[in-house]
This record gives C-alpha cells, sequence and structure tokens, in this order.
C-alpha cells in the first residue's frame, strides 16, 4: 500500500498554459529557483494549466502573475520576490546589482 507523500513547505507552484506551449518556460523557472534557493525551498511543483496563464505562488499566494503583468517578469526580479517572502538574508549575487541604465 503506498503512503501518502509529506508536501514539505515552503511549496513553490508554477501554473502554466499548456495550449501556449509554456512548459518549457516552467521548467526553466522552476530550476532557477531551485538551484538559487536549494535548501530554503521545499518543493516546486508544475501545474498545468489553460486560458494563458502563467502564475508562481508560494504557500498558494501569488507572488507574480501573468494576469497582472502583461509581459513575462525575468528571472532575476523573481527571485528577489521569492527571495524576500523566504530567505531576505540571501544574497542572490549578480541578480542584486543595479543595473545600468
Amino acid at each position: 500500500m503506498l503512503g501518502v507523500m509529506e508536501v514539505k513547505e515552503p511549496r513553490l507552484e508554477i501554473e502554466y498554459c499548456t495550449r501556449c506551449r509554456w512548459l518549457p518556460r516552467a521548467t526553466w523557472m522552476a530550476q532557477e529557483l531551485l538551484t538559487t534557493f536549494e535548501a530554503e525551498l521545499g518543493e516546486v511543483a508544475l501545474v498545468p494549466g489553460t486560458n494563458g496563464v502563467f502564475e508562481v505562488r508560494l504557500d498558494g499566494e501569488s507572488v507574480w502573475s501573468r494576469r497582472t503583468d502583461a509581459a513575462f517578469t525575468d528571472a532575476a526580479e523573481l527571485k528577489r520576490l521569492i527571495r524576500d517572502r523566504i530567505a531576505p538574508e540571501h544574497h542572490l549575487g549578480h541578480s542584486e546589482l543595479p543595473s545600468d541604465g
């Protein structure tokens, strides 16, 4: 008999539109976040969706959504948003440097 899997926290979900073919973008973003927060994240889940959805949630709370931002955010901005919620002391290296221009 299979046991119930324990959900580790914090849980990050990336919901992506299958019709828009955004699985590669979702897996790339998951890789970026897992690499940056390997000790801080308990779990990252990819959630198939429709209707142009691309949303990142942390423990069920929306961190970033394409519905509210017309353009996709970059990995550095998403890392800052996640860091501010789960590990404010975590330095993000070159992602923290101000951009020129």
